[in-house]
């Protein structure tokens, strides 16, 4: 029988066999990282730069956009790596890193968007109140929170799965390194720790999601006591977004952990993965700012200055 200290490397799931879809394979990831990191270095960018974007919500948005970065930068660049060098490889600390920081990203992530939630709640329910219940020092703190809960969640779950002794090979059934694919891998009898940390993180996952349907729930009902219809949808404006990205977070999430077994296949556990953990991070800035109206006037300013600039350096180097 062998351990994880006797296994070397992980052999990670291929999309495909062939030379050519591999290289198609390459190309579409490329494009999706790239729009990820436009999107989110846009938004970074524009809420550090413009002084109309230092309140609490666009605050956390910074805070997503750090996150939705570091998440697909996890997954997607060893994956395009993999397919252009025609390998499947990833060694034992690399499996373990890639566990590591995407669990403490998405974890931080699902947290965060809990935070964006109760900021939703106040600015619509309480208004009198924002400005005391969310200070810059409270805002601060919750990120802080957000991101430490994701951290202690990852070292605890990296700690024990890769404790836990490996004897059924190293073949993992996904295009990156998770913690349920390690456990398949585990000898059936050791991993009840883990399945208990899961089953923990479980309820505080599912403690966050009925405070995050609880706010929009006060928030919709709010709204709809506003009596003219150009304030009810100013309102939803700000809230729609951050609905319909933490309904995209959690629904394949939440589908591709729970899906019953019978439906269960690599092609189709591959294409759930794909859904939660590169499609987020790459839509959800489009999603912020298709109906932000300040968000897009601040992007509209930062690549006017841009390509003003780029402009007079132009003229000056002639």
């Amino acid at each position: 029988m062998s351990n994880g200290s006797s296994i070397t490397e992980f052999l990670l799931l291929v999309f495909t066999e062939k030379w050519e879809l591999q290289l198609l394979h390459f190309w579409l990831f490329l494009g999706i990282y790239l729009a990820a990191l436009l999107g989110n270095g846009l938004i970074i960018t524009a809420v550090a730069c413009d002084h109309h974007l230092h309140t609490p919500m666009y605050f956390f948005l910074l805070n997503l956009s750090l996150l939705d970065l570091g998440s697909i930068s996890i997954t997607v660049p060893k994956a395009m790596a993999n397919s252009l060098w025609d390998t499947r490889a990833i060694t034992f600390w690399g499996c373990a890193a890639q566990v590591f920081w995407f669990l403490f990203l998405v974890v931080a992530e699902y947290f965060l968007l809990t935070v964006m939630a109760y900021d939703r709640y106040i600015a619509i329910c309480k208004p009198l109140h924002y400005g005391t219940l969310l200070g810059s020092r409270a805002c601060v703190h919750m990120a802080a929170a957000a991101w430490g809960t994701g951290c202690l969640n990852a070292v605890l779950h990296t700690a024990n799965t890769f404790s836990l002794p490996l004897c059924k090979g190293n073949a993992v059934d996904q295009f990156f390194c998770e913690v349920p694919q390690i456990l398949k891998l585990s000898c059936s009898h050791f991993y009840v720790r883990e399945a208990g940390l899961l089953a923990v993180s479980a309820f505080l996952s599912l403690g966050c999601f009925v405070f995050i349907i609880l706010s929009y729930v006060q928030i919709f009902r709010a709204v709809l006591r506003i009596p003219s219809e150009q304030g009810r949808h100013k309102t939803f404006s700000t809230c729609l977004p951050h609905l319909a990205v933490v309904s995209l977070f959690i629904s394949t999430a939440v589908f591709a952990y729970l899906k019953p077994p019978s439906i269960s296949s690599p092609s189709l556990d591959l294409v759930l993965a794909v859904l939660y953990s590169v499609v987020p991070p790459a839509v959800n800035p489009l999603i912020y700012s298709m109906r932000n109206q300040k968000l897009k006037d601040a992007l509209r300013e930062l690549l006017r200055q841009f390509f003003s600039s780029h402009r007079l350096r132009t003229f000056l180097c002639k």
